[in-house]
C-alpha cells in the first residue's frame, strides 16, 4: 500500500512530527485526571516540545515564540464539560500550529486580461523545473490552459528537461532560442495569441544567491509585471531555506513560497519557520517526484496531520480525483457484507497508488498515529510485493484467503519469488484493513472536536 498516504508520512516517521505526537500524547496521558491545566503540569511537556522543534531545525526564534503563546493560552484554562484537559491543549496546539503555518489557504492572483504570469525563482536544485510541471498539470486539471517556458539559458539541457515533463503532462512548452527577458516576453505573446491563459517561467538558479541572478530576476518582474512571484524552498535544506528565502524577498519581493521534496527524510523546521520569517504564505508543497505529486497548503489540515488527527477533507479530494467511484461504491458494498476478497484488495491498492505514496495518505486517516507507533510500516515495494503474491495465488484462494494455511502459504511464496513472512505480513494487512474497515464504516466525522478525540 504505497501512494500519496507516503509523503507527509515520510516526514512524520522522522524527526520532528513524530517526536511531536509523541510528546503530544504525553500530555494528554498526563493531563487526563486534571481538572485544571496549571504551571506545574505542562511546563515540563512545553519543555520537550521545544526540545523537539529545536532538533526539527525550527528557527529558535519561532520555537520561542510557539511555545510562550502555548504557555499564555494554557496556563489557568478551565476545562469545558465537551472536551478533556488533554483535549484542550491539543486545541491550543492546533490553533497555535495553524496560525504559524499561515492560518488560511492562499490562491493563485489572476490577470484581469490573460494569460496570467507565474514566475518561480530559487536556488539551483530546489526542484523549480518538476514543480513548474507539478503547477502545470494541476491547473491543466482544473480546465486551465498552462503553457510552460524556461528562461534558464546557463543550465545545460535545462529547456530540454522542460520540454520531457511538458510531454509527460501534456502541456505546451514554449522554447524559442533568445535571450532571457525577450524570451519570457515572447512566450507572453504566444500564450495571448493561442488562447493559452497561464503562463509558467521557469527561472534560472545558482548554488548560492548572487547579484547577476537577481538583477536578472528583477528585470523579469519590470518586464512582465507577473501576477504571482513564487518563491521555490528546497524542504530539506532546513534552517538554509529559510535564510534564502529571506535573502529573496527583501531583494525581490515575492508573492507565496513553495515547499518541495517534502516526501523525503527531512526535519520538517523549514515548513513550520518561513512563513514567520518572511511574512508570506505557503501555496503549495511537493510531495514526490510525479507529475501529480503536488498539494495546495491547508493550514488548518497541515496542522491536523502534524497532530496526528488526520485530514478527512483532503483525503476525500485525493479520492474523488483517483478512485472509481461505481468501483469503489461496489468495493463499500463488498466489506460491509463480509465479500471482500484479495482480488478486491489488489484492486483497492492499485486505486491508492494512483493517490501517491501511502504512508502520504495514512497520515490523512484519523488514529493512524495510533498505528504508527506499533511500528506498522507500508511502502511501495510492499504493493510491488503484494501484486505479485496475489498473482501467484488460485483463484479460490484470493477470493477466499481463510483457505491459505501454511503450505499454501509455502507455495505461494515460491510462486512469488518472495518468502513465506512476506505472505504472512500480505495477509495480515488484508485482514487488518478488513477490520478497519469495519471500525470506519461505523465512524461518524462531525467536525475538528471529533477528530481530536479520534487522535487522541
Amino acid at each position: 500500500m504505497k501512494s500519496k498516504f507516503t509523503r507527509f508520512i515520510h516526514l512524520a516517521k522522522q524527526g520532528m512530527l513524530e517526536q511531536l505526537q509523541e510528546n503530544l500524547g504525553k500530555i494528554v496521558r498526563t493531563l487526563r485526571s486534571e481538572g485544571k491545566i496549571t504551571e506545574n503540569n505542562i511546563r515540563d511537556t512545553l519543555r520537550s516540545i521545544r526540545r523537539s522543534l529545536l532538533e526539527a531545525d525550527v528557527n529558535y526564534k519561532v520555537v520561542k515564540e510557539f511555545i510562550d503563546n502555548v504557555h499564555e493560552k494554557a496556563i489557568g484554562v478551565t476545562v469545558t464539560k465537551s472536551l478533556t484537559p488533554g483535549q484542550e491543549v491539543i486545541k491550543i496546539f492546533h490553533d497555535e500550529l495553524t496560525r504559524l503555518l499561515g492560518a488560511k489557504q492562499y490562491h493563485l492572483k489572476t490577470a484581469s486580461m490573460p494569460p496570467t504570469v507565474i514566475l518561480l525563482a530559487g536556488l539551483q536544485g530546489c526542484g523549480k523545473t518538476t514543480f513548474a510541471a507539478k503547477l502545470a498539470l494541476m491547473l491543466k486539471e482544473q480546465n486551465h490552459k498552462p503553457l510552460l517556458v524556461s528562461v534558464d539559458v546557463y543550465r545545460p539541457a535545462a529547456v530540454q528537461q522542460l520540454e520531457v515533463l511538458g510531454k509527460q503532462i501534456g502541456v505546451p512548452v514554449f522554447s524559442e532560442k533568445s535571450k532571457v527577458v525577450k524570451r519570457a516576453t515572447e512566450a507572453v505573446n504566444y500564450a495571448r495569441k493561442q488562447h493559452l491563459d497561464t503562463i509558467i517561467i521557469d527561472t534560472a538558479g545558482r548554488l548560492h544567491i548572487d547579484n547577476e541572478m537577481m538583477k536578472e530576476l528583477e528585470a523579469l518582474k519590470k518586464a512582465l509585471k507577473p501576477q504571482n512571484i513564487l518563491f521555490v524552498a528546497d524542504g530539506m535544506t532546513g534552517q538554509d531555506a529559510v535564510n534564502t528565502a529571506s535573502a529573496f524577498n527583501e531583494r525581490l519581493g515575492f508573492d507565496g513560497i513553495i515547499m518541495t521534496k517534502m516526501d523525503s527524510d527531512t526535519r520538517g523546521g523549514a515548513a513550520l519557520s518561513i512563513v514567520n520569517v518572511t511574512g508570506k504564505p505557503i501555496m503549495y508543497i511537493g510531495t514526490g517526484e510525479k507529475p501529480g505529486n503536488i498539494e495546495a497548503f491547508h493550514p488548518d489540515r497541515i496542522a491536523n496531520r502534524i497532530l496526528g488527527m488526520g485530514d478527512v477533507v483532503s483525503l476525500v479530494e485525493k479520492m474523488q480525483v483517483a478512485v472509481d467511484a461505481e468501483q469503489a461504491a461496489k468495493l463499500e458494498k463488498k466489506l460491509l457484507k463480509q465479500q471482500f476478497s484479495l482480488e478486491d484488495y489488489l484492486d483497492q491498492l492499485r486505486q491508492i497508488k494512483k493517490m501517491g505514496p501511502i504512508e502520504n495518505i495514512l497520515d490523512m486517516v484519523p488514529g493512524f498515529s495510533k498505528m504508527k507507533s506499533k511500528n506498522i510500516k507500508i511502502d511501495d515495494k510492499e504493493l510491488v510485493r503484494a501484486e505479485v503474491i496475489i498473482q501467484s495465488m488460485t483463484k479460490d484462494e484470493r477470493r477466499n484467503p481463510s483457505l491459505i494455511n501454511g503450505s499454501r502459504r509455502k507455495r505461494i511464496a515460491m510462486g512469488s519469488g518472495t518468502h513465506p513472512s512476506n505472505v504472512n505480513r500480505l495477509l495480515n494487512q488484508y485482514w487488518q484493513l478488513v477490520k478497519m474497515s469495519k471500525q470506519m464504516s461505523k465512524m461518524k466525522l462531525p467536525g475538528n472536536l471529533s477528530a481530536f478525540r479520534m487522535g487522541f
